[in-house]
């Protein structure tokens, strides 16, 4: 399966790529293993992020699946950007290839990871709100 426009777009024009220096959360998952590792900001004021910006190691998939990711929760509250799914990724960016699937989980799992750093700076136990970050299932991927 050949990449979609969508995700070669998005691959060779990456939105909300950066380091953010005045974040609310941070949230860093992936493996050296796989070769992919994503680091992902976000910024929230009352319960809505506000900004959102990701630093991803990787292959196109990886960087494309982060600038998806990104586009699909700013300006979006924390809870709804909690429900997204690497499945709703993979639908924005018109599919993946097979092999390619763990690049969607490891989105959705920086995504958890910076809201729950984010909870924790608040002084909120995430668990109860975010869950567990399961690992990727493809390299074993851990936050």
């Amino acid at each position: 399966m050949a990449y979609s426009e969508k995700v070669m777009d998005h691959f060779a024009n990456p939105r909300n790529v950066g380091e953010m220096k005045d974040y609310s959360g941070v949230g860093e998952v992936g493996n050296p293993k796989c070769g992919d590792i994503m680091r992902m900001y976000i910024k929230v004021e009352g319960d809505v992020i506000t900004d959102v910006s990701f630093m991803t190691f990787g292959c196109g998939a990886a960087i494309a699946t982060s600038s998806m990711a990104t586009e699909l929760i700013k300006g979006k509250p924390i809870s709804e950007a909690l429900k997204l799914t690497n499945k709703a990724v993979m639908e924005a960016l018109d599919g993946l290839p097979p092999v390619k699937i763990h690049c969607s989980v490891l989105a959705e799992q920086a995504i958890k990871a910076a809201v729950s750093d984010y909870y924790k700076r608040q002084g909120i136990d995430p668990a109860p709100i975010v869950g567990e970050i399961p690992e990727c299932e493809e390299c074993a991927c851990s936050v």
